[in-house]
C-alpha cells in the first residue's frame, strides 16, 4: 500500500472516531439553540412531574445520543449524498450503517455498510479499516439472528448462554451470515479475542458448537462448565405473564396492593416508557396492572428504589433519571406514594424532593434514628459540570430537607452506586459511594459529632481500604460469611468503559458511548474471553470482596473466594438460592456496546468461604444486557425465584425481562415480615440473626433488612434460608435507631410467612 492510501485510511479512521459531519455535529451540540436557556419543565414551582415529563420527552431529540439517532441519521444521509471524496462518504455511511443497527434497522444498516465498505476500498483506505467496517457487517448479520429468533421467536431457552435446545435459531440466516463475516475476520487477525468469541457464539446458535467450529478458533466447551449445580432455574417470564420488549431498567419484586405476594414493577430508560405494574395471583401468574396504577405518566428512570417514607405499611417508590446523560440529563426524579392497593400518586413537587442532577442510584436509611426513612441520591458529575450528591431528611410529615453540605455528604463525582450499611455495628448506618472513574468512598457516620450536635459523615475510605475498584459500578453491603458484620461487593468494569457526551463545541472534546467512538467495539470480550483461557489481561479492573476485619478495616478477598472475574456489572443483588443460609450473588452483565454478548452471572456461596460460578448450570447466562434483578418468592413456595429487567440503551437493542423459578431444593425456611414501631415501619436496616439447631450442632444465619444491592430490589420481606436447620431456637433482631438491646424471639416455627412487630414477645401469621 502507497503513502496516499495509508493517509486516505488514516483520514477514515480520524473521521469515523470524531465524527467530522459538521451538520450532525451541529444538531446533537444544539447550535442555533439557546443553551444558556433553562428548559420550562426544569423551571421551579408547582408544576407536576408527569406534565414536566411530557415536555421533555417532547424533546428527546436534545437529549443524550441514544436518543438523537433518527436526526443525526437525517445528516449522515445528507452527508454521504453529496460526499466530495470516497473518504468523506465512506466516513458517513458507516456512521449511517452503524446508527441503523443501534435503532434496529438491521437491512438499512447493512446497505449503507456495503456502501462503505466499497468506497473505503476505492479510496484506498487500510486493510485495518476495511476489517473495522467488516466487523460492524458481522454485528448486524448478529443483530439480525437476534431479532429474528430472541425477539421475534422468543422462548424460554432463548439467549441463554451456552445456547441449547430451544434456543437454537429456527431462522439461520443471520448466524450463517455472520459465521462467514467472523472466520474471514480471523483469517486476518486469528489472535482478536472478541472475533474468536462470536464466532464461537454464533456457531452455537445454529447448533453447530463444537463440531464444526475451526480448531484453531474453537473455544473447548470444558471453559464453560459449571463449578456446581444446584439445578436449572427456567426462564418462564413468558408463560408468566412477564416477558416484555424493553430498554435498560430497574425491577421490584414487592407486595404493592396489600394482599400477601409479591407484585412486580419495572422502569424502562427511554424518555418516553412508562413504568409497568404486573399483579401476582398469588400462584405467580402476574397481569398488567394497566392505568388504574397511576404509572402511565410516570416514563423513563434507567432505575428506582423502592420504601416505605411516610410508615403507613405501604411500600413506595423513588423512581431516578438521567444517568449517564451528563449536562442533558437533569431530569426531574419521581417519588410516587403507595395508596396501599398499589396506586401510586406523584408526590416529587409537594414532598419538597424534587431536583434536577442527573442519576441512577439512591438508597434510603435511617441515618439519624429518628424512625423515618431518608435517602442519598448518588448524582453523576462529569467533565466540567459538578452535580453535588444529595440528601433529603425526612421530616416525618411526608416532605423532606436536602442538607447533604451540612452533613458532610455533597460530595461531586461520577457516582454510580450508593448502599447504607452498619459497618461497625455502632448502631448508626454508614454509607459506600461507588464512583466510575475516580476512588470509591465509605462514609462513616459519626452521629450529632457536628458543633452544637449537628449529624456529620466522615470520609473513612484509607483506613477501610475500601478504594477500589477505581472503574466501579453496583455495589451492595451483605454478610457473606456470617460472622454478624457487614461485607461489602464492588463490581468492576473495563479501565476504557465509560460512555461520556462529546463536548460541547466539537466531538474531538470528547467521546460518544461505546458503539459510535470504535471501528471495532469488541475490546469488551478480551477479558472475558481471556479469564475463561485462563490467560493475563489487562483491560479488566477486577471486583472486590471486602470482608470486614471488625475493627474498621477491610480485605479484598475476591481472588481468594474465586469471584475476582471479569463481569462488566451493572445490575447486580443478593440472595439465598437454594436455602442454605449462604448468600449468593447474581450480576447483570454488559454495556453499550452491541458487540457485548457476554452472560449474565450467577455465583453460588460455598459455606462463606468461596463463591462457585453456577451460571451455566443454572441457566442464568442470558446473553442481553442485565439490569434490575429482585430475589424474590414469588409462588410462596418458600424458596427465592429471580427477575431480571433486561436490554440496553439503543432503541434497537431492547430484550425481553427473564423471570427464573427455583426448582427448590427441600431445605427449611423462614420468611418475617417486620413491622417497626419506633423504628420505620418496614424495619429497614434492621440486623437479623437466626439461630438454629442442625444435626451438626447451633448455627446463627445473619440477615440486613432491605432490598439488597443497588440496581434491583428484592422483596422488603426477609427470605431466610436455614438448610438443614432441625428447629430455630431464637431470632435476634437489632432495630435500626437509637442502640438498645435486640428483640429476642423464641418457639418460631419453620417454614412459615410470619410477622413480627418491634417489641412483641411472639410473631404472628402474616397473610401467606
Amino acid at each position: 500500500m502507497g503513502p496516499a492510501a495509508c493517509v486516505a485510511g488514516l483520514a477514515l479512521l480520524a473521521a469515523v472516531r470524531c465524527g467530522s459531519s459538521a451538520e450532525p455535529a451541529a444538531r446533537a451540540h444544539g447550535k442555533g439553540r439557546n443553551r444558556a436557556a433553562v428548559p420550562e419543565w426544569r423551571m421551579p414551582g408547582p408544576m407536576p412531574v408527569p406534565e414536566r415529563l411530557r415536555m421533555l420527552a417532547a424533546n428527546q431529540d436534545d437529549l443524550f445520543i441514544w436518543f438523537r439517532l433518527p436526526s443525526m441519521m437525517e445528516g449522515l444521509k445528507a452527508q454521504a449524498g453529496k460526499a466530495a471524496s470516497p473518504v468523506e462518504q465512506a466516513s458517513a455511511l458507516l456512521r449511517l450503517g452503524i446508527s441503523h443497527i443501534e435503532m434496529g434497522q438491521n437491512e438499512e444498516g447493512l446497505q449503507a455498510l456495503s456502501g462503505a465498505l466499497a468506497a473505503a476500498k476505492s479510496a484506498g483506505a487500510s486493510s485495518d479499516m476495511q476489517r473495522g467496517i467488516r466487523f460492524w457487517i458481522g454485528m448486524a448479520h448478529i443483530r439480525q439472528g437476534e431479532q429474528d429468533n430472541c425477539l421475534s421467536m422468543h422462548g424460554p431457552d432463548a439467549c441463554l448462554f451456552p445456547i441449547r435446545g430451544g434456543g437454537i435459531h429456527r431462522n439461520q440466516a443471520g448466524s450463517r451470515a455472520a459465521i462467514a463475516d467472523f472466520e474471514g475476520l480471523l483469517r486476518e487477525q486469528p489472535d482478536n479475542m472478541g472475533h474468536r468469541w462470536l464466532l464461537n457464539l454464533c456457531y452455537q446458535t445454529v447448533g453447530e458448537y463444537p463440531d464444526k467450529v475451526p480448531k484453531e478458533f474453537l473455544i473447548p466447551p470444558a471453559v464453560f462448565a459449571a463449578e456446581a449445580d444446584i439445578g436449572r432455574f427456567p426462564n418462564v417470564a413468558g408463560e408468566r405473564g412477564v416477558s416484555e420488549l424493553r430498554l435498560s431498567g430497574g425491577a421490584a419484586l414487592e407486595d404493592f396492593d396489600g394482599d400477601g405476594d409479591l407484585d412486580l414493577l419495572v422502569s424502562s430508560s427511554g424518555v418516553a416508557d412508562p413504568m409497568h405494574l404486573f399483579l401476582n395471583d398469588g400462584a405467580g401468574q402476574f397481569t398488567p396492572a394497566g392505568p388504574a396504577a397511576g404509572l402511565e405518566e410516570e416514563r423513563g428512570g434507567l432505575n428506582f428504589t423502592t420504601a416505605d417514607y411516610d410508615n403507613d405499611g405501604d411500600v413506595d417508590v423513588f423512581l431516578l433519571r438521567g444517568g449517564w446523560m451528563g449536562v442533558r440529563g437533569r431530569h426531574p426524579n419521581s417519588l410516587l406514594r403507595n395508596d396501599g392497593h398499589g396506586v401510586f400518586t406523584d408526590v416529587t413537587v409537594e414532598a419538597g424532593i424534587l431536583s434536577f442532577h442527573p442519576t441512577q442510584t439512591a438508597s434510603w436509611a435511617d441515618f439519624d434514628g429518628d424512625g423515618w426513612l431518608d435517602v442519598f441520591i448518588g448524582n453523576e458529575s462529569q467533565n466540567d459540570h459538578e452535580e453535588p450528591c444529595e440528601l433529603y431528611r425526612n421530616r416525618g410529615d411526608g416532605t423532606f430537607e436536602e442538607m447533604a453540605e451540612r452533613v458532610g455528604l455533597a460530595h461531586k463525582g461520577w457516582v454510580k452506586a450508593a448502599v447504607w450499611g452498619d459497618v461497625d455495628n455502632d448502631g448508626r448506618p454508614d454509607l459506600y459511594v461507588s464512583q466510575a472513574v475516580s476512588p470509591n468512598i465509605l462514609f462513616h457516620n459519626d452521629g450529632p459529632a457536628g458543633p452544637d450536635g449537628a449529624w456529620r459523615f466522615t470520609d473513612v475510605t484509607a483506613k477501610a481500604g475500601v478504594a477500589e475498584p477505581t472503574f466501579s459500578f453496583p455495589a451492595v453491603f451483605f454478610d457473606y460469611d456470617n460472622d454478624g458484620w457487614l461485607d461489602l461487593f464492588v463490581t468492576s468494569r473495563l479501565r476504557d468503559d465509560v460512555p461520556t457526551e462529546p463536548a460541547p463545541g466539537g466531538a474531538a472534546g470528547g467521546r460518544a458511548p461505546r458503539g459510535q467512538d470504535k471501528i471495532d467495539s469488541s475490546p469488551a470480550l478480551m477479558p472475558f474471553l481471556a479469564d475463561l483461557l485462563g490467560q493475563e489481561q489487562h483491560l479488566h479492573v477486577p471486583p472486590c470482596l471486602y470482608r470486614n476485619n471488625h475493627d474498621g478495616t477491610f480485605t479484598d478477598v475476591a481472588r481468594a473466594a474465586h469471584i475476582a472475574h471479569p463481569m462488566l456489572g451493572m445490575g447486580l443483588n443478593v440472595g439465598d438460592l437454594n436455602n442454605d443460609g449462604w448468600m449468593d450473588v447474581a450480576v447483570g452483565t454488559g454495556n453499550p456496546a452491541l458487540s457485548t454478548l457476554v452472560p449474565n452471572m450467577l455465583f453460588l456461596n460455598d459455606g462463606g468461604k468461596q463463591f462457585r460460578n453456577i451460571t451455566a448450570s443454572a441457566g442464568f447466562g442470558h446473553l442481553q444486557k442485565g439490569h434490575g434483578i429482585a430475589f424474590g418468592d414469588i409462588d410462596g413456595d418458600g424458596d427465592q425465584d429471580v427477575f431480571e429487567e433486561l436490554g440496553a440503551v439503543w432503541p434497537g437493542d431492547r430484550a425481553r425481562s427473564a423471570l427464573f423459578l427455583n426448582p427448590g431444593h427441600g431445605a427449611h425456611w423462614v420468611t418475617l415480615r417486620l413491622a417497626g414501631t419506633t423504628s420505620n415501619r418496614l424495619g429497614t436496616g434492621a440486623r437479623i440473626a437466626v439461630t438454629v439447631s442442625t444435626p451438626h450442632g447451633e448455627r446463627t444465619i445473619h440477615a440486613l433488612a432491605g432490598t439488597g444491592g443497588s440496581f434491583g430490589c428484592s422483596s422488603h420481606q426477609q427470605e431466610i434460608g436455614l438448610g438443614d436447620a432441625a428447629a430455630i431456637r431464637r431470632i435476634e433482631i437489632r432495630w435500626p435507631g437509637p442502640a438498645a438491646e435486640p428483640q429476642v424471639l423464641q418457639g418460631v416455627p419453620m417454614d412459615r410467612v410470619l410477622l413480627v412487630r418491634q417489641g412483641a414477645a411472639r410473631v404472628e401469621a402474616s397473610l401467606r
